[in-house]
């Protein structure tokens, strides 16, 4: 081998590396559930490089993503565009991305031990710790913030709903709701209900954008929007007032 192209080969191998079809930006991690480690959580995990602390995203996919083929997460939202690399504003973000089991819903406890495991394990901003979810996963968002209301510092609940007599304890987290208004799986006056009764708990944070023509994919050019993410990150728990 001519000794002069030597320098080259070494230059270019860590950009082979990087280019390897086996390289991810995702790993895949498993945390047993108590008690007696009755269910196992799979779930994707993104942790940006460089120091922390890092602001965290926890996302929860819909209905037809349960099951135990971890690969169908990827289908939809922030791990399939973490994935292709295609949105570079998730990249400060530790993602963490769950898969619901087969014959179960999202479930507080479940969700509760993964988030656990996650901040034990990395360098997470708490004041930063964000959700957002799609259809079966816009539920378990608007179900996760009722259940702990100051633990995140802001939502994004896409195409999902809740029950409005959740709305007092809501009132204080910034929320950003999106629906189609042509969804017939999910009526879009589930959104509304919701975001129309934190108003009238006086909640002053709460906004609901409606895609005209649009049936229940709203996710797409929800999570295609680079906005949502600056959205998040301009909210924190240190800049949230009220208590009740």
């Amino acid at each position: 081998m001519n000794r002069s192209l030597l320098p080259l080969i070494a230059l270019a191998l860590p950009c082979l590396a990087a280019s390897s079809p086996d390289a991810s930006p995702l790993s895949a991690r498993t945390v047993k559930i108590a008690p007696k480690n009755a269910v196992k959580l799979q779930y994707w995990l993104h942790a940006p490089e460089g120091e922390g602390p890092h602001p965290l995203i926890l996302f929860l996919h819909g209905k037809g993503e349960r099951g135990s083929d971890l690969n169908s997460v990827k289908k939809h939202g922030p791990p399939k565009l973490i994935e292709n690399d295609s949105m570079p504003s998730l990249r400060p973000f530790v993602v963490v991305s769950p898969q619901c089991p087969d014959d179960r819903m999202w479930q507080y406890p479940d969700l509760k031990a993964l988030l656990d495991e996650v901040l034990a394990e990395q360098d997470i901003d708490r004041s930063r710790v964000y959700i957002t979810g799609l259809s079966m996963g816009g539920f378990g968002t608007w179900k996760l913030l009722a259940e702990e209301p100051r633990f995140f510092a802001a939502a994004i609940p896409i195409c999902g709903g809740g029950d409005p007599d959740w709305a007092r304890r809501l009132k204080h987290t910034p929320i950003w709701a999106f629906h189609g208004d042509e969804d017939s799986v999910v009526p879009v006056d589930r959104s509304k209900e919701m975001v129309d009764g934190i108003r009238r708990a006086g909640g002053k944070k709460v906004k609901l954008t409606i895609y005209p023509e649009v049936k229940h994919d709203s996710w797409t050019a929800t999570y295609n929007n680079p906005e949502i993410y600056a959205w998040l990150l301009s909210h924190s728990l240190g800049g949230r007032k009220g208590k009740d």
